[in-house]
């Protein structure tokens, strides 16, 4: 097994895009992060490819493993075709010597196959942070009511759309409540000028948002699903969510692809009523010492 570390994110790209098309929504993250770094259009915060780990393990047969780490975010791993090789995961841990690696995001059975080896290697443990479904979509159900008017996030925005934001980013973690006051105004501008975030309006007022993240080849991804709570069950995330999916269908893409937090019971039963369906179980899981 050879293991090979890059600093080069356009070789990076070369050597291991194919192979991570052969699972498009599944490899949400990892297509989606090289895709940005070979662009080199968005260099802010984690995107900068200079501070990434990029790495492939391979044999005779070619690659076997792929993995790549945006810090400070966790390690994302792709073992070709879904096949795991315990070689190539030893060599990979190997090969990352005294890297710090806060945790690894991926396809259940090959997260939970690294991180006992890794922590075992280490002397260390690990815990689950979220149990993740991967689902994609290729057609809206047409049965689905929509509500409200829907349009792009902009700067009038700026009122609310920070608290929204936070909202969000503590609800990623299902049931709990504490979030941060936000202080700066640039990191939510940053968003707005994304333009990839999208507002719901019912009777011209703001009431439940969703936007894209990672945009790639044929599938597009679906996040910043965040209604306050004073405005659910009211359908106002089922009608946002088929909205802009709809709309990425009909930009071109072929699939729009979402995680979701299995612990959180409506979402889940909301993607799949809007015609999302599972493609693999993700788990996030964090190392400790």
């Amino acid at each position: 097994m050879q293991f090979k570390l890059y600093t080069d994110v356009h070789e990076f790209y070369m050597d291991t895009y194919d192979m991570l098309m052969r699972h498009e929504a599944q490899n949400l993250i990892p297509l989606g992060n090289i895709i940005i770094g070979h662009e080199g259009k968005d260099k802010t915060d984690w995107r900068d490819p200079v501070n990434w780990l990029m790495a492939t393990i391979s044999d005779r047969k070619g690659i076997q493993l792929t993995a790549i780490m945006t810090p400070p975010h966790n390690i994302t791993l792709y073992a070709t075709d879904n096949i795991i090789n315990p070689e190539a995961i030893n060599c990979l841990i190997d090969g990352l010597n005294d890297r710090e690696i806060p945790g690894v995001t991926t396809e259940k059975t090959l997260a939970e196959y690294f991180a006992k080896e890794y922590t075992l290697h280490k002397g260390i443990t690990f815990r689950t942070t979220m149990n993740q479904r991967i689902y994609e979509l290729t057609a809206v159900n047409p049965d689905i009511q929509e509500v409200g008017i829907v349009r792009l996030l902009d700067e009038k925005d700026i009122h609310f759309f920070p608290y929204w934001a936070e909202a969000f980013y503590a609800a990623e973690s299902y049931g709990k409540t504490e979030m941060s006051i936000p202080q700066d105004a640039d990191p939510y501008l940053y968003r707005i000028a994304s333009k990839k975030i999208y507002i719901l309006e019912d009777n011209g007022i703001p009431v439940s948002m969703a936007g894209y993240t990672r945009v790639m080849q044929t599938a597009i991804g679906v996040a910043f699903v965040y209604t306050p709570p004073y405005e659910r069950r009211k359908g106002y995330a089922t009608s946002i969510v088929a909205q802009i999916s709809q709309l990425a269908l009909d930009k071109g893409f072929t699939k729009c692809v979402l995680y979701t937090d299995l612990a959180n019971p409506t979402s889940n039963s909301i993607y799949q009523k809007i015609g999302y369906r599972p493609i693999c179980d993700s788990l996030q899981l964090k190392f400790q010492s």
